[in-house]
């Protein structure tokens, strides 16, 4: 008997439709689009066409993400890549943790991607190796809520699936792999005290892209989830800024367009 999960309240897919200049917004591993809502409202408030995909597997229970695998995650950003392509001429992306990895990800797959933003974009955290040793244990501890901000609390799991760490490692080894395909502009931010991934991640990016336009904004005053603590607003100033900088001629982002 297959079970049905229902999604999490706070854990929605959010779209907003705007200009004919889109941008992509992902969540992270065991996270949901809670995380990353405050982005996708304040970039549909300057005009542009948002989508806020939640990652299949992820916002309603730890049994279902279980089940998926690190497929089913690209899917459900291709699918809102797609979205947006129906609706766009240019697109853009922002991710967080693994949302950065399906950044890097899209880039490497799809070179007409305008710009990248990354926030604590993970590609290689030696801690999760160890459970590829993990025969007999289904789950582990919660790795969400690594905020600095007192009071704040990310939506996510309160258990992480063995499987579904397995998958990430898979999918990291895959998109490190690719690099050096990603040509777009990049804006790599990274909090230097995070607790989930390493923040040698940013430099291991900056190192291996093939961008000619990149940088590293460093994120003292918060943890791994930025986008819900201190610096979050310096997020979205800064991607803002970034994305703005990099539309084609110069056309902003218009609901008349």
């Amino acid at each position: 008997m297959t079970r049905n999960f229902t999604i999490l309240e706070g854990a929605e897919p959010y779209t907003a439709e705007g200009g004919r200049i889109g941008i992509l917004v992902s969540h992270g591993f065991t996270g949901t689009t809670q995380s990353m809502r405050p982005l996708g409202e304040a970039f549909a408030k300057e005009g542009y066409t948002v989508s806020v995909p939640r990652l299949k597997g992820h916002g309603t229970h730890h049994e279902e993400m279980e089940q998926t695998t690190y497929h089913d995650w690209v899917a459900s950003i291709e699918e809102a890549y797609a979205w947006l392509r129906e609706r766009c001429d240019t697109i853009f992306m922002a991710g967080l943790s693994m949302g950065g990895t399906l950044a890097l990800y899209i880039a490497e797959n799809h070179p007409e991607i305008q710009a990248i933003s990354l926030i604590n974009a993970a590609v290689d955290v030696p801690s999760m190796v160890a459970v590829n040793d993990m025969q007999d244990v289904r789950f582990l501890d919660a790795i969400g809520s690594d905020i600095k901000k007192a009071g704040v609390t990310e939506l996510a799991y309160e258990m992480t699936p063995v499987a579904s760490v397995k998958q990430l490692l898979k999918f990291m080894s895959e998109v490190r792999a690719g690099l050096s395909k990603v040509q777009c502009p990049a804006l790599i931010f990274v909090a230097p005290e995070d607790h989930v991934v390493p923040a040698n991640n940013a430099q291991i990016i900056f190192d291996e892209i093939s961008s000619k336009e990149k940088a590293i904004i460093e994120m003292p005053d918060s943890y791994h989830v930025a986008t819900l603590d201190n610096d979050q607003q310096r997020i979205i100033k800064e991607t803002l800024a970034f994305f703005h900088k990099h539309e084609p001629g110069d056309s902003p982002a218009k609901k008349d367009q």
